[in-house]
């Protein structure tokens, strides 16, 4: 077994990674950017290294640089995680030239199944069934639209390197194929600097089942049953659950078969993911993930076995622990995946610091960050993974749904709140969605916060006052007279009881909470209901009924989540001035950070409303600005390569 091993990656899953090695008795190296020195994966391991600035192509995708740290560490292997380098064949190959072992599968298996045209045409010679498709080499635009109507629509546009959906994107008539193309041919690039594709039959309500299976180097292969990962949106998975519902005994022993039959046939070493989309026709192969996979503890849960442990393990050349026979399915597992990102806004990622980072310690949760860590735009927008395990679906979906109800973070918008209301859905509750779910139940599952309920104002008021009480506790305290009168804050005036107005803010709606003090209870009027409350550095009192709320300070924005529910308001400062610059057809600005990757236009161009004038690229996904009216460029305030902020003009239009 290997003494030292580096991790080259970052964030949940070097943390994971790290927790298992230092479990077998292994070293830890961690590689770090400039942008997480402070990271967590860096002060869980037991050494780190730097290797260069914050975009990845400069650190964590920079080859010569990871190789020449594991050679200053004396690392003796290397774990890739994934994303970044897992799937990179040439990674594998530099390794190999260093002297250094791979964990992971043999360069060759991922050359063959890291195209997924040439992966598909593999399956189909070994027998594994597929969906109607093109999956050649010819990528003249043309030609790609004619495949497309021989097909028949609606078809599927995928990249033909990596995953995660990027470069991924699905036409529902002749029409649109060619944005639809050019589109994915550009996130293809900028994501894998791959810009081929494939198209497919698109399947209208299919679920997305992955197995997962695992082979050594001594000729033994094996699966550890599936994964259910078909609620996703845009693509993208955020609650995967194992076993699938559903299945039949024989369903589960075919795709099991089939997906060992794909390992075998790329002579497959380490974990990998084979996956399926499945309907009421039968199954069909989508693509081999040759690497571990995000949702990979799910089937820990339920199978009892550390994955990473086994990669150790095969990668220092032992057989597998367990012969097929004895793998066994115990209970049911769900993961939920928090993303900082704002579903409303068709989950535009969010960049900040946590002011809270609060996950339950009740179940298994998988995460990089900590309360004052920052988001950076750089990487993944991933922030954890609660993982949860029951003796059936029913008890392990209630204990998801109470460990979502129990998380809390402020400082970034998050996906909770949707993540709450997919778990709470009778569909999902019945098991089997497929992979629209999500869309087409955008109405319930992506609505906005609505109206605040009273109960929610108070609390807010009440937690400010709060606040305001320890604030001037802390000044009495560092002030040279701290019994001074003027650090009251018991509300009492003289003949009279002073009120004030707390007016919180929801867009350009305002809520406002009257407060007054009586015998050291504050009195909360909200514009529907009446409240008396007490709070304490643990929990707060309203109407008798005493709960554990906590309400985060961040600069003007005030954080609150209740009964899973996530209330976010505004409490504007009285004294500072209002920003009148507003948006319009004059301008164009970024809707969230990001870095500029291509400028399209130039000043004294003439532009039409909806031309793509800038395109914008924050974590992993690409965001193509259109001119919001026609009309004269007057001045460009951006380069590609600048990294810009929400709500900063990049574009400024002449007047006509």
């Amino acid at each position: 077994m290997f003494s030292t091993i580096l991790i080259a990656n970052r964030g949940e899953i070097a943390v994971r990674i790290a927790r298992t090695a230092r479990r077998m008795g292994i070293e830890t190296v961690a590689v770090f950017s400039d942008a997480d020195a402070d990271a967590m994966h860096v002060q869980v391991s037991d050494r780190a290294y730097p290797i260069g600035a914050a975009p990845p192509r400069d650190s964590y995708l920079n080859i010569p640089r990871i190789i020449e740290a594991a050679q200053k560490s004396g690392a003796r292997a290397i774990h890739p995680g994934y994303g970044f380098l897992s799937e990179n064949p040439e990674f594998a190959d530099a390794c190999a030239e260093a002297g250094i072992v791979f964990i992971g599968p043999p360069a060759s298996a991922m050359r063959a199944m890291g195209s997924k045209s040439a992966a598909k045409t593999l399956m189909e010679t070994s027998g594994v069934p597929l969906l109607p498709g093109y999956h050649g080499d010819n990528q003249d635009s043309a030609f790609l639209a004619a495949q497309a109507e021989k097909i028949g629509f609606p078809v599927v546009i995928k990249a033909v390197s990596g995953g995660g959906g990027r470069g991924m994107r699905v036409v529902e008539k002749a029409t649109d194929f060619a944005s639809a193309l050019a589109s994915a041919r550009q996130e293809s690039a900028s994501a894998f600097g791959d810009d081929r594709v494939l198209i497919e039959r698109y399947l209208q309500r299919p679920r997305h089942i992955e197995v997962q299976i695992f082979a050594d180097n001594h000729g033994n292969a094996v699966h550890l049953f599936e994964r259910d990962c078909s609620a996703q949106r845009r693509h993208q998975k955020v609650i995967e659950e194992a076993p699938a519902p559903g299945l039949s005994a024989d369903q589960r022993e075919a795709m099991g078969a089939a997906a060992v039959a794909a390992a075998k046939a790329v002579g497959y070493t380490g974990a990998g993911t084979v996956e399926f989309v499945a309907d009421n026709q039968g199954f069909f192969f989508l693509e081999m993930n040759t690497r571990l996979q995000v949702e990979h503890p799910v089937t820990e849960m339920v199978t009892g076995f550390d994955l990473v442990e086994w990669q150790l393990r095969v990668a220092a050349g032992e057989p597998l622990p367990v012969k097929q026979a004895e793998i066994h399915l115990n209970g049911h597992a769900f993961e939920a995946r928090i993303y900082a990102e704002d579903p409303s806004r068709d989950y535009a990622p969010s960049i900040g610091k946590l002011s809270l980072f609060r996950m339950p310690d009740d179940v298994r949760v998988d995460t990089g960050f900590a309360t004052g860590d920052s988001v950076s735009i750089h990487y993944d927008a991933m922030l954890a993974k609660v993982i949860c395990h029951g003796p059936d679906r029913a008890a392990a979906l209630r204990i998801l749904k109470r460990a979502l109800d129990a998380c809390d973070v402020a400082g970034v918008v998050t996906n909770l709140d949707l993540l709450g209301r997919i778990a709470a859905h009778p569909d999902f509750a019945a098991g089997g969605i497929d992979t629209g779910f999500i869309a087409r139940e955008g109405a319930t599952l992506l609505a906005g916060q609505g109206t605040p309920p009273a109960e929610i104002l108070a609390a807010m008021a009440l937690a400010e006052l709060h606040a305001e009480a320890i604030d001037a506790a802390a000044e009495a305290v560092a002030s040279p007279d701290p019994y001074s009168p003027w650090h009251a804050t018991d509300g009492w005036w003289t003949n009279t009881t002073p009120a004030r107005t707390l007016a919180f803010m929801d867009g350009e709606t305002a809520y406002p909470v009257r407060v007054t003090r009586d015998a050291g209870v504050w009195r909360l009027q909200t514009p529907s209901d009446v409240f008396d409350g007490t709070a304490d550095n643990e929990a707060m009192t309203l109407n008798g009924v005493r709960e554990h709320l906590s309400v985060t300070r961040d600069g003007e924005t005030r954080t609150i989540r209740r009964h899973g529910q996530t209330w976010r308001l505004r409490l504007p400062d009285p004294i500072a001035g209002a920003d009148d610059e507003t948006d319009g057809a004059d301008r164009l600005v970024a809707p969230i950070p990001g870095q500029v990757t291509q400028v399209l236009t130039a000043e004294g161009d003439t532009v039409v409303r909806g031309q793509i004038l800038l395109v914008l690229e924050a974590m992993k996904t690409v965001f193509r600005l259109p001119a919001p009216a026609d009309g004269i460029v007057a001045a460009v305030g951006c380069a590609a390569g600048d990294t810009v902020q929400e709500g900063q003009v990049l574009v400024t239009f002449a007047e006509v």
